[in-house]
């Protein structure tokens, strides 16, 4: 009986000595932006955008390519920067390079650090956030242009009509 119990302190000692795994369950953290494409003539419908491209100002490499077309995208920003710019590409031809129609697409904010959790640690709101397009692109218009804080991934933060 001696010996069962400094086993049992021991054993008790080691279980006890665990601490709990900490799992960040908040996913994304960081919220993106969301853009919703429209047709212009027709503002309440979605419009997908064939042949859809989207580039990073610096990068080379598309974030993804679409053929068939996507009519809503998630961007992320840069959180070290209070700028952002996208390339964005689309042909509605035939998916030749010579007829893509390139549009550029701002992005201006604040930012700011929010402490989440130990396990998820901080994520960044952006605030204050302001878009531009270049004024010759196949974008016609985008409403808003401007939104007080992006932290919402349910709806989209920005229209898009072409």
């Amino acid at each position: 009986m001696k010996k069962i119990i400094p086993f049992l302190l021991l054993l008790l000692a080691f279980f006890t000595a665990c601490e709990k795994d900490d799992f960040c369950v908040k996913n994304p953290v960081t919220s993106k932006l969301k853009i919703d494409f429209y047709d212009d003539t027709n503002r309440e419908t979605l419009k997908k955008v064939q042949r859809f491209s989207i580039i990073a100002e610096g990068k080379t490499d598309s974030l993804f390519t679409n053929q068939s077309g996507k009519n809503s995208i998630s961007i992320p920003l840069n959180s070290l920067t209070t700028e952002t710019v996208y390339t964005l590409k689309k042909n509605d031809t035939d998916g030749a390079t010579s007829t893509n129609e390139i549009a550029t697409f701002t992005i201006k904010y604040d930012t700011e650090e929010e402490y989440v959790s130990r396990s998820c640690g901080f994520k960044i709101i952006f605030k204050n956030v302001a878009f531009s397009s270049s004024t010759s692109s196949w974008i016609t218009d985008f409403t808003p242009t401007t939104i007080t804080n992006l932290d919402d991934q349910t709806t989209a933060h920005v229209q898009i009509f072409h």
